[in-house]
Formats: structure tokens, sequence, C-alpha cells
């Protein structure tokens, strides 16, 4: 595959985020949800100004991956007080790593997610943790592939139904 190159996104990015997260998270959750509550999901968790607030925070970070000149994945990483669920501050969540399913089997997560764990690195963490859907195989295989184990559970809301994420974490 040619050269993909990860760059950090940051505001000036806003309307490129909004349409590969949208792409990317229906591509991979709309066959197994409802319409309504992939609508509800997708509206609230990719709207301008919550966006905005994610990509100003000093604590979140956002990477793309770009294939000549075009976007086919991102990376989205929190610290400190910004993490979902555990926030140690000698933790990195993962929130999200997402690839268009053109994409897909073709290393670019595992792109996004070298950079994570270079990030890791650059911050002294401890360890990297992220929640994952339990009916996400595809995703539970790769994680597992990279050394993260479960160590908990969470609820997830999309739209008005409840899922259940495995909570995942690598020890650094």
């Amino acid at each position: 595959m040619e050269h993909i190159v990860i760059r950090q996104a940051d505001i000036s990015d806003l309307g490129l985020l909004q349409e590969i997260g949208r792409q990317t998270f229906s591509e991979t959750f709309s066959a197994e949800n409802s319409e309504e509550n992939m609508a509800k999901y997708l509206e609230e968790s990719f709207a301008s100004n919550k966006l905005s607030t994610e990509l100003n925070n000093k604590d979140s970070y956002f990477y793309f991956a770009v294939l000549d000149h075009r976007v086919i994945g991102y990376l989205k990483l929190n610290t400190g007080q910004s993490q979902t669920e555990v926030q140690d501050h000698n933790a990195l969540e993962i929130e999200r790593i997402y690839v268009l399913q053109d994409f897909h089997g073709k290393k670019v997560g595992q792109l996004l997610y070298d950079k994570a764990t270079e990030i890791a690195g650059q911050l002294n963490a401890s360890y990297i943790w992220l929640g994952v859907w339990e009916q996400n195989m595809r995703a539970l295989k790769f994680y597992a592939k990279n050394g993260f184990v479960e160590f908990d559970k969470h609820i997830f809301r999309l739209g008005d139904e409840t899922q259940t994420d495995l909570m995942m974490k690598k020890v650094l």
C-alpha cells in the first residue's frame, strides 16, 4: 500500500473529523443497530460544538491517517480528566480508532495504534486502556493481538439502547 501519513488534527479539521467520524462509525455499527439509534448517536457525538470542545481540549488528541490527501481513518486519545472512565493520570485512553471499511485489513488501524503507543511513551503512561463493544469481534481480536486484556465492563449508550463495552488495558 502507498505511504500513509499519520498527522495530528486541530480545530481547522472540524469538518473532516465530522465526516470521517460519522462515516466510519456508521460503517462499523449500522448493521447491528437501529436506524433511529444510529442517527441520534451520530447527530449528538459528531455535532460541531461537541467536536470543537474536544479538539480544543488540551487533554485530548486526534490523529488522522491520510492517504493521497484523503483521510481514511482516525484516532482519539484522552489523558487526565478527559478520560471517559478511569481518569488515572498515569494512563492513556484510546477512545476511538476507526478506519474506512475499504481500508480494513490494510494495517491502517495498526498504524493508528502505533501512534497511540508512541504518545503513551512520550507521556510516560504506565498503561493504555479502552472500551470496546462486546459484539465487535474484529476490534476485540485486534486489541488482544496487541496485548490488551479485559479488566472490567461499562455501559455505552447508543440512542435509547444500552450496550456493554469490555474495558481492556495493556500495561506498558
